[in-house]
């Protein structure tokens, strides 16, 4: 069995590779990461059908020399990416995307004499009823995104739970006997984007400013004033206007309102309270809104990923 092989001399060749940036580490049968590699080579950067010779360039003395199984979560199994895995539906557990996963065969010599079973993750899709005549659901979908949950439970030992993914779209997963139930994407950071950078706001906004924890606050608690954010986000203009807040203290400010517009649609568990998965930049904003609302938060970063790998491959047999 190649899981079992992993331990023995050989690891796990765990890769996350998104949009923009590839991730790998080698991980050995404990979970413990002996190695990491970063490189701004996301799936946008790489032209079709050339995605096993960045492999290679990349990745190939890890998979010659130490790896005896690779999985890859994120876009490269995307449309766009080296090759299309099917989303896997909800409720979706360990063993139900273990099943799924779609295997990929190296080109004769791309790996000199190694052959190493390399497998895409494929994402999850779960629908929304909605009551619109004509329109019974809307489907969401995530990739990538689905193995951090995984890690997050394998690293916290949660079967139930709210587990949240804040970034350009970010999601919030309902878990429950250990599945992934149901998810709903927020395009809260693309908002946050294109208002700060693209539209008549950008012009009184410091984008790079820290966070002003005041000033965020605010935001927050405009938001949960109702109205909405089509509304609220020109207050961020007359705000300016009238010299109430300085260009740092309104990139927060509009920070506040486009997370505090997301959280204002969630019912949020009582207690227990949630499991963040993201980098501190974002995760500190997740967690200072949250505690508004009375709601704690379990914080987890780029481990996840590497923990739900693990996970998935200790749960594949071949």
């Amino acid at each position: 069995m190649i899981a079992a092989e992993v331990g023995h001399g050989k690891h796990l060749l765990a890769l996350d590779w998104g949009t923009s940036a590839l991730r790998g580490a080698l991980v050995n049968s404990q979970g413990q990461v002996l190695k990491e590699r970063a490189f701004a080579r996301g799936i946008l950067s790489v032209a079709p059908g050339e995605f096993g010779d960045v492999f290679a360039a990349l990745f190939g003395d890890w998979a010659r020399d130490h790896a005896a199984l690779c999985l890859v979560s994120g876009m490269a199994g995307s449309q766009q990416g080296w090759v299309e895995a099917p989303y896997c539906a909800c409720p979706a557990g360990f063993a139900d995307v273990a099943a799924q996963l779609v295997w990929i065969k190296h080109s004769d010599g791309l790996l000199g004499q190694t052959v190493l079973p390399t497998a895409i993750v494929p994402g999850l899709t779960c629908e929304h009823a909605v009551d619109v005549a004509g329109l019974a659901s809307l489907p969401d979908v995530m990739r990538g995104e689905e193995v951090q949950i995984f890690g997050a439970m394998h690293l916290t030992g949660l079967q139930d739970g709210v587990f949240v993914l804040p970034g350009t779209h970010s999601k919030w997963a309902r878990v429950e006997a250990g599945r992934v139930t149901s998810f709903q994407t927020f395009m809260t950071g693309e908002f946050y984007a294109l208002l700060s950078q693209h539209s008549l706001l950008a012009r009184s906004i410091a984008v790079d400013a820290p966070l002003d924890e005041a000033a965020f606050v605010q935001g927050l608690m405009v938001a949960r004033q109702g109205a909405g954010l089509l509304h609220h986000a020109f207050g961020t203009r007359t705000l300016a206007l009238f010299a109430r807040l300085g260009p740092a203290q309104l990139a927060s400010y509009l920070s506040g309102l486009v997370i505090g517009e997301e959280l204002r649609g969630q019912t949020l568990p009582t207690g227990t309270g949630v499991v963040l998965i993201g980098s501190p930049t974002l995760t500190q904003r997740y967690t200072l809104a949250l505690a508004q609302l009375g709601t704690p938060a379990q914080v987890l970063g780029a481990e996840a990923t590497w923990a739900g790998l693990h996970a998935l491959a200790t749960t594949w047999r071949a």
